[in-house]
C-alpha cells in the first residue's frame, strides 16, 4: 500500500530511524514543528502502518555472537508443504537473524549469527542439514560489515 508522504513526514521518519527514543519535543525542534503537530504526525504515521514499531539495536558481539554468515539453502521439492515446514523450522532457530525467500538458483537466504566457528559448524552440519526438505547448503562468512542499516530508505 502506497502512502502519500510529504517532506515533513519524511523528515520525521529519518529522525526516528536514527533514534526511535527521541522525545517528541526534541523531534519537533529538529523538524521545526510544534510538539502537538509533531505528535499528530507521528501518531498518523503509526496508525497508517508506515511506522511499524520501535526496537532496540543490539550489538551481536556484546551478546557473544561473534560470527555472522549468509547461508544459501536449496530445498528438494518446491511443494507448499515442504516450504512451509522449512519456514516453520527456521522461525524457531535463534541463530537465524533473518530468512528471505529468493529467486534464482537458491530458495532461501539466511542471515545467521553464532558465538564462534565451532558453533557455526555445528549449526550448519547438524541443524541446517536436518531441516525439512534441505537439499543443499552453501555458506559465506562475514569478514567485515562495511555498511549496516536497519532502516528503510524513505522515498
Amino acid at each position: 500500500m502506497r502512502h502519500d508522504l510529504d517532506r515533513t513526514d519524511l523528515r520525521v521518519l529519518r529522525e526516528l530511524q536514527q533514534d526511535g527514543r527521541l522525545p517528541i519535543i526534541e523531534l519537533a525542534n529538529r523538524i521545526s514543528l510544534s510538539p502537538t503537530a509533531c505528535q499528530r504526525r507521528v501518531k498518523k504515521l503509526e496508525d497508517s502502518g508506515v511506522i511499524a514499531g520501535y526496537a532496540a539495536q543490539l550489538d551481536p558481539a556484546a551478546l557473544d555472537q561473534q560470527v555472522e554468515a549468509f547461508v544459501q539453502v536449496s530445498i528438494e521439492r518446491q511443494s507448499r508443504e515442504t516450504s512451509l515446514a522449512f519456514q516453520d523450522a527456521v522461525r524457531r532457530l535463534p541463530q537465524v537473524r533473518a530468512c528471505y525467500v529468493m529467486t534464482g538458483d537458491l530458495d532461501y537466504l539466511l542471515h545467521v549469527a553464532v558465538a564462534d566457528l565451532q558453533a557455526f559448524a555445528e549449526f550448519s552440519m547438524k541443524v541446517l542439514i536436518g531441516l525439512p526438505g534441505v537439499k543443499d547448503v552453501r555458506s559465506s562468512l562475514v569478514l567485515e560489515a562495511i555498511k549496516k542499516n536497519n532502516g528503510v530508505r524513505a522515498p
